[in-house]
């Protein structure tokens, strides 16, 4: 009976872990049953094994710390509740990883779990199409939204940015296998949902996702010495400023070119210059996890007719974000495991023998290059729709370690 449990438990874990990146495509209630089943199985898995909690990887130590610091930072919160339940929310990140690394079985398992990114990448970006294309997504009946005369599609996602968010580390994932793991008829394929999914992000008009998707690509190339693709990326830079649409070109033209505000625009300067404030009004505690946009009014300056900024709001950037909730002390801890995360998808590239393994270490750190990139101009470690995502793929990464040869 006992090992009759353990295959289900075992069996259904695998799946939830193939079937969580395709949850985040359809609707957020369905991540977090996916995401419950898989916690809550595992943890059983555990008991009726009677096997300690022994996963391990070189982001812990940093992890933990950023966690105390959040704890600490609550003490500083004026909306404990709010604090409280950004507590759990990091407590979930942590399994999500954790989990990932220990139950991570084989190289099947990867490609099953790859599928399952790439599709869900597939389905929004189809769904984003048939969204501009028929007023509605097929997935959730949402319409598109209009910005500068734009139509700009969101799929089954809350808004295009958010949208751009989830395809932006996916894409160059999906690149970076087709050019440098598959050959011929596969390549082929892929490349062509590659462009799909490039096709979605372009709908979005998400500056910040085309830009992660362009830097997560050369950062493939550069590593890989692709010459090809270096020079396709460099003439597109060139090509774009005569492609663009004619909205882009006369809102380029109105901001006089400064590309500072082409990329951030003048709302989000004017987020920027309060966020400031904030930390440096509370510079060590910050003002408590998860209470960024509660506290935001209080910290208003005086704004440009050109930059009106909601009273509630979040930053738009993660790590000036992260600073005004748990202080720059608690934003330290979250480089340090930035830092750790990279060095081990840099080890991890090096000592991996399976080609297949070894290029999809440096893909995952291109998506997750993709991902921060992103989180410069949006805060995408906090959208609760795609933040689990950046874990997600940080546990894939970690999880590789494991097929090292020993010698």
């Amino acid at each position: 009976m006992k090992v009759n449990f353990l295959k289900f438990f075992n069996s259904a874990i695998y799946w939830m872990l193939i079937l969580l990146p395709f949850s985040i495509a359809i609707a957020p209630a369905f991540t977090s049953t996916v995401i419950s089943i898989l916690f809550t199985f595992y943890f059983i898995k555990k008991f009726i094994s009677k096997e300690g909690f022994k996963v391990k990887t070189s982001i812990d130590t940093p992890y933990l710390i950023f966690l105390g610091i959040s704890l600490i930072s609550i003490f500083n919160s004026a909306y404990y509740a709010s604090s409280i339940r950004g507590i759990f929310k990091l407590v979930e990140f942590a399994l999500m990883y954790l989990i990932f690394v220990d139950e991570l079985k084989d190289k099947t398992h990867a490609k099953r779990i790859l599928f399952a990114l790439f599709f869900a990448a597939c389905l929004a970006s189809f769904d984003a199409i048939w969204q501009i294309t028929f007023g509605k997504d097929f997935i959730r009946g949402h319409e598109s939204i209009i910005n500068i005369g734009l139509k700009r599609a969101t799929a089954a996602f809350p808004n295009a940015n958010v949208l751009g968010v989830f395809l932006s580390p996916i894409a160059p994932i999906m690149f970076g296998i087709a050019l440098y793991v598959l050959r011929s008829k596969q390549r082929l394929l892929l490349l062509l949902a590659g462009a799909l999914v490039t096709a979605g992000i372009a709908l979005t008009f998400s500056r910040p996702a085309a830009l992660a998707l362009y830097c997560g690509v050369l950062l493939l190339a550069l590593i890989k010495k692709d010459k090809v693709v270096i020079t396709i990326l460099l003439a597109f830079l060139l090509i774009f400023p005569f492609i663009a649409p004619q909205n882009i070109k006369k809102w380029a033209k109105e901001v006089q070119y400064n590309p500072i505000i082409m990329m951030c625009n003048y709302d989000r300067i004017s987020i920027y210059r309060n966020s400031l404030n904030m930390i440096k009004h509370h510079p060590f505690l910050g003002v408590g996890l998860n209470t960024f946009s509660k506290n935001y009014l209080q910290y208003k300056l005086p704004e440009k007719e050109n930059a009106k900024t909601g009273d509630t709001i979040y930053a738009h950037n993660n790590f000036l974000h992260m600073a005004g909730e748990i202080g720059l002390f608690g934003l330290a801890a979250f480089i340090w495991l930035l830092v750790r995360l990279f060095s081990s998808a840099s080890h991890i590239y090096k000592k991996l023998k399976d080609n297949f393994l070894k290029n999809l270490s440096l893909c995952l750190a291109a998506g997750l290059t993709a991902f921060m990139i992103n989180g410069l101009t949006e805060t995408n470690l906090y959208y609760s729709r795609v933040s689990i995502l950046f874990w997600f793929l940080a546990g894939f990464l970690l999880a590789l370690k494991k097929f090292i040869p020993e010698k």
